[in-house]
């Protein structure tokens, strides 16, 4: 998949050549991909934060708007795949793993780290969605899905994130409602 680079819009830095966009809806925790003519392509449950929507840093909310994906990242690592601070640490997660560290907040298979578009409301200074490590993400199977109970992150089953980050690139827009 190519990428074209445009820097003449705020809110698109890369233009994904599929016109794929994602479509987030906080009130019924779904995860939809769409096409160019708004056809839905797939739809996942998803889980988002146990805070709610909000764009303040240190809020544990989930931030509303429009982004992009920034990056792409776990590639190549194997489903239930740990990462901290977007690395992969080697691990695979376990119920054993899991009891061994029940503080973690596990961030599982791929990472699609997302970034704000909008100067103000979900970009820059005290909201800006990067810095605040905003992601679409794996989590343990276990975790249920459909019921708002992340620390800001969308969350997906470990094969739904798989099969998306696979049809997705990096610029592709992300709308957060």
């Amino acid at each position: 998949m190519r990428l074209s680079f445009r820097r003449s819009s705020e809110e698109n830095f890369f233009a994904n050549e599929q016109n794929l966009k994602i479509e987030i809806s906080i009130a019924e925790q779904k995860l939809r991909l769409l096409d160019d003519a708004d056809a839905v392509l797939a739809e996942y449950a998803i889980s988002t934060a146990k805070n709610g929507a909000g764009e303040q840093k240190n809020s544990g909310c989930t931030p509303r708007g429009k982004h992009i994906i920034r990056a792409k990242i776990g590639a190549g690592e194997p489903s239930g795949s740990v990462f901290i601070s977007r690395r992969p640490t080697g691990e695979i997660w376990s119920p054993r793993l899991a009891a061994e560290n029940p503080e973690r907040d596990f961030i599982l298979t791929r990472i699609l780290w997302l970034s704000g578009c909008e100067v103000g409301v979900n970009r820059l200074g005290a909201v800006d969605t990067m810095q605040r490590y905003i992601y679409i993400h794996g989590t343990p199977d276990i975790e249920p899905m459909g019921i708002a109970c992340s620390h800001g992150c969308v969350r997906m089953r470990n094969a739904d994130v798989l099969e998306l980050f696979e049809r997705v690139a990096v610029g592709t827009m992300v709308v957060i409602r």
